[in-house]
């Protein structure tokens, strides 16, 4: 039997429509939303590297807390001498750009507040940005799904979705791709383009580990994350070497008043 015209026009219709089960906004506002630990502990490696060959190894301290679904943390730099002492805590707000502070000991005084302005200058030397080293709001962007499987990476089965900023001046990149498990929703590949729509950057995570929480729940954390620069061939690997999840953290931790002292 021969579908009329309109039927057929119709049929076609339906079918381009729901070629995806999910669209871009929907998997990146999933992404946003995952369960996240209560508090986190962890001895974390920052590796600088240039061309592969390794220029410098930090050791850190990171602290982690998530109340009402927005992130805390703070990151004490242990060593080398060069960076021994800088502290860095960052406090994730609702609708508006997240408040920063670092402490640097070769100033002195206290902690700094780190304006937007400055979003897109190097985190403490590394490949990372501090609008990088932040949580970007979904409604700052348009989601567009590319692909509803592919595998990147360590990973296989992903979601692809590009981000392209509402405002361009709200961001230093004029788009990203990211690839997105679909089990857990994490991106585990993201490729940032500059203002001029070159590749940049490449953020991409080597491995996912399972943690046990409270409360019968289970997380699914990123164990390394590797920030290169393909246009400079420099590179930041951040490994976690030891992790602690839901054990509490004084909440005296995330002031600004913390990073000077280090104490409570």
């Amino acid at each position: 039997m021969k579908l009329t015209k309109v039927f057929a026009a119709a049929a076609a219709f339906v079918i381009g429509s729901s070629a995806f089960a999910i669209d871009g906004t929907e998997v990146m506002q999933k992404a946003f939303d995952r369960t996240k630990p209560d508090y986190t502990k962890a001895a974390v490696q920052v590796i600088l590297a240039k061309n592969g060959k390794i220029e410098e190894t930090r050791n850190v301290g990171e602290y982690g807390r998530c109340k009402n679904n927005l992130s805390d943390v703070v990151m004490m730099f242990l060593s080398p001498a060069s960076v021994k002492g800088t502290n860095f805590l960052q406090k994730e707000n609702d609708g508006k750009d997240d408040d920063k502070w670092i402490y640097l000991p070769s100033l002195g005084g206290d902690a700094r507040r780190v304006s937007s302005s400055e979003g897109s200058k190097s985190f403490v030397g590394t490949d990372f940005t501090y609008d990088d080293m932040s949580t970007r709001e979904v409604s700052d962007d348009t989601h567009e799904l590319l692909k509803e499987s592919e595998d990147k990476g360590n990973f296989k089965n992903l979601y692809v979705v590009k981000s392209t900023p509402k405002d361009p001046k709200s961001s230093q990149y004029s788009y990203r791709i990211s690839w997105i498990t679909k089990d857990h929703f994490i991106p585990t590949y993201i490729e940032m383009y500059d203002k001029k729509g070159k590749l940049v950057k490449v953020n991409e995570i080597k491995s996912i580990k399972q943690f046990p929480g409270t409360a019968g729940r289970v997380y699914n954390v990123p164990m390394e994350n590797v920030m290169s620069n393909v246009q400079t061939g420099h590179s930041t690997t951040m490994r976690m070497v030891n992790l602690q999840v839901d054990v509490p953290v004084d909440e005296r931790t995330f002031t600004a008043n913390f990073l000077k002292t280090g104490r409570l």
